[in-house]
Order: C-alpha cells, then structure tokens, then sequence
C-alpha cells in the first residue's frame, strides 16, 4: 500500500480525488466529498476500485509537482526508453463530475498501462459495462459512468484495461465523466480544452492572494488546498477528502473527515481574509449562518456540506482499512456530543467576520444572542472537549475558556460596535468563567494549565488560551503552560494533542504528533517573544509536507510518516496562519483579522 504522504489530491470544488507516486487513483467519492467511493482502493486492496495509468514497467514515479498555482498534477516517470507524462486534473464542475489524465510523451517511447476498476459504494457493488461508439458506459443503480479515450481498452477479468505506447510529442487523453444514471449520457468534454480553462481557472484564484514574503510558496500551496476543500455550492469547507486513514496504523483510530468542523470557523476566515478572499470567507460565513440556524440547544460540533445534522456513524465490514486499520466508518456520531467550545468558536468567527467583513449592522446579532443566552446556562457542564473524547465528560479547561470567549465576543459587539444586549450580565459572566479557569483549570504549583479541573494532565489546546485573548501571550502561566508542553507533551519536538493512555479517551492504542497542535506551539512561542525558536519549529513542520505540499493530521515521529485523513485542512489553516504572522512577527488575537496589506512584511 501506498504511504499516505504518497498521495497527492485534485478536485473539482466538490470532490476530490488521491492519486499515488504510482500512478493510480486509489480514491475518489462522487458525486460529493461525502458520496460512497467509486475507487476504494485506498481502504482494502486494488479490487475495492482503482483507476492505474503509468509506465508498463510500473514502480513511482521520478517526479511530479502541480502546475504553477494550480491543482492540476503532473507526473513524470524515467524509464530506459524515454520519458512519459501524466497530467490529472478535475474541471470545475458543471452538471456532471468529469477526471481527466492526458498521457503525454516527453522523450522517447513509452509502453504504457491502463487499468480502470470502477466500484460504486465503496467497493461493494460492480458495475454492469457495456461498449458503445462513444466508448464504454458503466451502471449501477443511481450511478453511471462513462469512459472515453483514443487508446485500445478491452474488458479482462472485471476490470476495463489497455496497452499502448505514446512517443514523444503525442499526446493521448483519457476523460472519465460520472452522471446521475437517469439523466443519460452527457457530453463529452474536450480534455486539452478543459485542461486550459482550469488552469486559467486556478491561476486566475491563485493570482488574487495577497501574501508574500518567505513563506509565500507554503502558503500558496495551502491556500490552494484549502480551496480543493471547498465544496462550492455552499461555501462549506471539509476537514478532508478522506475517511478512515488510522491515527495509529493496525489501529481503531479511525475516522469519517468529509464534514464541515465549527472548530475550523476562526482560523478558516482569519487565514482567507488575511490572503485576500473576502468571497471565500463570506461563503464561510454564510454557510455557518445556515448550519447553525434553529434552537441554540441543537448547536452541533460538525455538519454535512449542505448543513446536514445527522451524520449516522456506520462500519464498513467488507473493507480491510489502510494497512488493516479497522474498522473504515462512514459517518460521525461524534456530531452527538455536547462540546461547550463550539459555542465560543461560532461568536468568536462571527466578532472576527463583524470586525472586517461586515460593513453593516450584524444581521446575525439575534442568533448570537440566542446562541449565548443557551450558553449561559449549560457553560458550567462537564463535555466531551475539543478532542471529542468518547470516555467520560469532564470539565475541559479549553471549553470553560471558549465559554469565556463567548462572553467576550458578545460584551465587544455591545461596547464596540454598539449592538443591543445585556452586557453587564454577559460582563459578569465572563469574569465568573475567568475566575473559575483560574481556580480550576490552573496548577499554580506546575505553574501551568491542565487538561481538566481535577486533573494533572496536559492538553496542546491550552496552547490557544493567549490566541483567543484569555490571558495576554508573554503572562508567566502562559509561559509556564508552554514550558511544561514542551517538557511533557511533545515528540522531537513536535505536539501532541494529549497522551492517549493517561486521558481515558474511550480508544484503546495511540496515535502520532497532530500537526495544528505543533503550528499552535509556533504561534505561542512567537507571542512569548521567544522569535528564533518559532521560527525553527516552523520550518522543521514544513519538512514534514510530501514532494507536493500536503500535510495529513498526524505526523509519527518514529516512523518518520504522515498519519490520518489527507489532505488536512486544520493543519494548512494552521501553517497559513503562523505563516502570517511569522511573516508580521507579531501575533494577533483571534478576533482580530491579519491586514492583507501587511501580509508579505517583515
């Protein structure tokens, strides 16, 4: 199997596929980021659904990069007859979802192989194929696809394969197009036409960010992934294209990523705002207005794409799972648990959209103060915390103080921006949450924060009490919370979220080092003047990014290998943010946006 930092991604704004250094799609879900999988190999063995195009010799490819400032990956293999190139890439879409790879001949002449394994619903149900005079057309139920290429293909086995050579200066495409199985056949795209309206499309965005500065590359790069993570008609972003990767590789820590986290809310708009994309933010923030609407009560951790609420976690027992990492979930019943922070990250995203979007009154001031009015009477509850612990709820320090930040966002929307609302209560509270942090959430004799009250275990979410304003970056329980995570809680030097075996999580086994966690630990040491040592640790996390710039959720530091669902978007929010304010030298709360204008300024 392939190693996940193998893979690189491209989509369509609504999809997205993982193609390894082999050549081979070994994912992709259509229609959505959410839909069951067509190819599945990713999760079990070829046979689950794979589409291979590469060099009949086989083996990784010898180097590959994405287009400049664009999604569309190209792939070169050297062999001893010549050099070949594959170029995939997703069109934007239209009414239907379209793949496409163009075989290139660089040098020489290449024998090549092509072996396409479609299997609608992650790999449980083969499709019935037939050929007509457009090419082949493969249904199943509500799905249809249809191949089309100049190249010989032949069915062998189950599977749809072809052996060709391509010399150079030829150019061969190979265009799959999924439709809805009742709609009929669409038409058939041109690939080198579409090929230049995407990567007009692509460089067209890229060319609207505003960042420069060292670091530009990086957060291009980012910023570009973050977009493929976009799901366009609604403006939600998912935390990943993928399900199941393993936090812990043979292990259960294996999760459902293709939904849309509130705990992304503030760092998603700070970092689009602060490159220069005021319509991908508004889109942010108009999808969270959606998916929060309704009783505050109903206030969920995560949704669909569309806003969806019921996200019904089910096992899948045909697959295997990467690596034999079982069991492969779909769905997430971690969207049941009360987290008490979200309701700080929803009015903490909103103060920072009122603070540079808006320029109007707030016309989502109502539903925030009925988010707060809920909150003000459940902020003292134990939860399951930002981690989504399925072991027992507890008092996380981290939720009391985005319980904090709830009362802070909305006494500044009063004081500041004139908005209507109880302020000396909201004012009281918030000093109330304050000193109980402060009673509870502090060992004054550690000098450090702790994961939960009653607790002696550390929690890299700690690391975010200066970001959100709780306590100013250089006070000295600050620092002492950082010297104690770095003594505590870290891998060469590297976060983790928490140790697994000492806070009873509900999961046997372990998992890596989570990359956010180490980008916050960038952020908090910048804050505590502390600049060089930031610095280094920021560059030693962009080591850890594959040949093309992807990070995943975890890093494990004795295996030297990424870990978890890819790509992560929490991590590239992470990297673009520490990026800016490196960039700045400086650090800003998370209410506070990050000028574009000073971006690139040193």
């Amino acid at each position: 199997m392939a190693r996940i930092e193998d893979y690189a991604v491209v989509g369509d704004l609504q999809t997205g596929a993982l193609i390894s250094k082999e050549g081979s799609i070994d994912w992709l879900c259509l229609p959505r980021f959410d839909s069951p999988a067509c190819f599945t190999a990713l999760l079990d063995t070829p046979d689950a659904g794979r589409w291979l195009l590469a060099p009949e010799s086989g083996g990784p490819c010898t180097r590959r990069g994405y287009r400049d400032g664009s999604l569309i990956l190209e792939t070169e293999w050297d062999t001893p007859d010549g050099t070949v190139r594959v170029i995939d890439f997703m069109p934007p879409r239209d009414s239907v979802a379209d793949i496409v790879r163009i075989v290139e001949g660089v040098s020489g002449t290449v024998k090549m192989h092509c072996e396409l394994v479609l299997r609608f619903d992650y790999g449980h149900i083969v499709p019935w194929v037939r050929r007509d005079k457009h090419g082949l057309h493969a249904i199943a139920g509500p799905d249809a696809a249809y191949f089309v290429t100049p190249a010989e293909v032949h069915g062998e086995n189950m599977h749809t394969v072809g052996d060709f050579t391509v010399s150079a200066g030829e150019r061969i495409p190979f265009v799959l197009t999924w439709a809805p199985s009742h709609v009929g056949r669409p038409h058939s795209v041109d690939a080198e036409k579409v090929l230049d309206t995407t990567f007009a499309f692509w460089r067209g965005w890229t060319t609207q960010c505003t960042v420069q500065g060292e670091y530009q590359e990086a957060v291009v790069r980012s910023l570009v992934t973050l977009k493929a993570l976009t799901y366009a008609p609604t403006g939600g972003i998912v935390a990943a294209v993928t399900t199941s990767l393993p936090e812990q590789p043979g292990g259960p820590r294996n999760w459902d990523y293709r939904y849309c986290w509130l705990r992304d809310a503030t760092m998603t708009l700070q970092a689009l705002l602060a490159a220069g994309y005021t319509a991908e933010a508004a889109a942010w923030r108009e999808w969270l207005l959606r998916a929060v609407a309704g009783d505050p009560a109903d206030l969920q951790i995560m949704y669909g794409i569309h806003g969806e609420r019921r996200l019904p976690e089910l096992e899948l027992p045909w697959l295997r799972g990467y690596e034999n990492s079982a069991p492969v979930r779909i769905g997430n019943a971690a969207a049941e648990q009360l987290q008490l922070d979200v309701w700080g990250e929803v009015l903490d995203c909103l103060a920072l959209t009122r603070n540079s979007l808006l320029k109007h009154p707030d016309d989502s001031w109502d539903l925030q103060c009925a988010l707060m009015t809920h909150l003000e009477t459940i902020w003292d509850q134990p939860d399951n915390g930002l981690w989504e612990m399925r072991g027992p709820r507890r008092h996380f320090t981290h939720s009391k103080v985005m319980a904090w930040v709830a009362a802070d966002r909305m006494v500044k929307g009063v004081r500041e921006s004139g908005l209507p609302g109880p302020v000396e209560r909201w004012e009281a509270l918030r000093d109330t949450i304050h000193r109980d942090v402060m009673d509870n959430g502090f060992d004054a004799e550690r000098n450090t924060f702790v994961q939960s009250y009653g607790s002696q275990e550390l929690d890299a979410s700690l690391l975010l009490i200066p970001r959100v304003g709780f306590l100013p970056p250089d006070d000295p329980r600050v620092i002492g919370t950082i010297e104690a995570i770095q003594r505590e809680l870290t891998e060469d030097g590297f976060v983790l979220r928490y140790r697994p075996e000492k806070s009873d999580d509900g999961l046997p086994g372990s998992e890596g080092v989570f990359l956010a966690c180490s980008f916050w630990l960038v952020e908090a040491l910048l804050g505590a003047g502390r600049h060089e040592e930031s610095r280094e640790l920021f560059e030693r996390l962009l080591e850890l990014r594959n040949d093309v710039g992807l990070l995943s959720e975890e890093w494990a530091v004795r295996a030297g290998r990424q870990l978890g669902n890819t790509p992560q978007a929490f991590s590239h929010f992470a990297l673009v943010t520490s990026a800016l304010e490196l960039h700045q030298d400086t650090v800003r709360r998370s209410d506070t946006p990050i000028p574009p204008e000073s971006a690139g300024r040193r």
